[in-house]
């Protein structure tokens, strides 16, 4: 954006090699301040990325280009929600990436894979602060434990709602070991009810959410 202003009337020419050591001292001190402005790699700021199921704990560089089977686990930093991006054999690692997709403002935009254990959000914050609950959101990581521990296994009652989960008959998810007799279950997760497959008894419509990739349950009894 132009920054608009008055013009200075011309200062008047004196002789001499006074002007030229003036304009040699500007341009060393521009040399300098930019000397502190750039760093070694040519970045005009530093950036940390921040990585958590809610707000966000420093991830390092490796947060920021989160890839399928990248590694993380819990960021002493920023407990008890905080996660950084681990190598697969570092001992603090507890979960595997299973997708990485784009961010959304919105809870219910993003639907990870069957077997999605928990949902990281991603951040970015510039600067060298790092403030650990704020930043940009980036990327979702849709991590899966690696531990025997899966409660985003369909049926096990945890997770993100997915073909194969129950959930009781106000659309409360269940584990389906208790839901034999008095839940339902999750046939399809649809947009309209017209598109449930053939068995589906009880379609759930379910209130209205932006961004979310269905608004009906396809579930029969359990």
């Amino acid at each position: 954006m132009a920054t608009h202003g008055t013009t200075p009337p011309p200062g008047r020419r004196q002789g001499g090699c006074l002007p030229t050591l003036v304009i040699l001292a500007v341009i060393l001190g521009l040399a300098y301040g930019a000397s502190k402005v750039f760093d070694d790699s040519g970045s005009t700021s530093s950036s940390s990325s921040s990585s958590s199921s809610s707000s966000g704990g420093s991830g390092g560089d490796k947060a920021s280009s989160w890839n399928v089977g990248d590694c993380g686990g819990p960021d002493p930093e920023d407990a008890p929600d905080g996660y950084r991006a681990l190598d697969c054999d570092d001992s603090g690692a507890t979960f595997k990436a299973l997708a990485v997709m784009e961010a959304s403002i919105l809870p219910d935009a993003i639907q990870c894979p069957a077997g999605t254990d928990l949902i990281i959000q991603v951040k970015i914050s510039f600067g060298s602060g790092g403030d650990k609950g704020g930043g940009i959101p980036s990327k979702t990581v849709c991590g899966r434990n690696l531990s025997g521990d899966h409660p985003g296994d369909a049926g096990a009652g945890g997770g993100q709602l997915v073909k194969g989960d129950c959930v009781t008959d106000t659309a409360q998810e269940v584990a389906c070991a208790s839901a034999a007799g008095s839940g339902f279950k999750v046939l399809d997760l649809v947009k309209d009810a017209k598109q449930c497959p053939s068995g589906t008894t009880e379609p759930m419509r379910l209130t209205l959410a932006i961004g979310r990739p269905y608004d009906v349950i396809c579930a029969a009894r359990a």
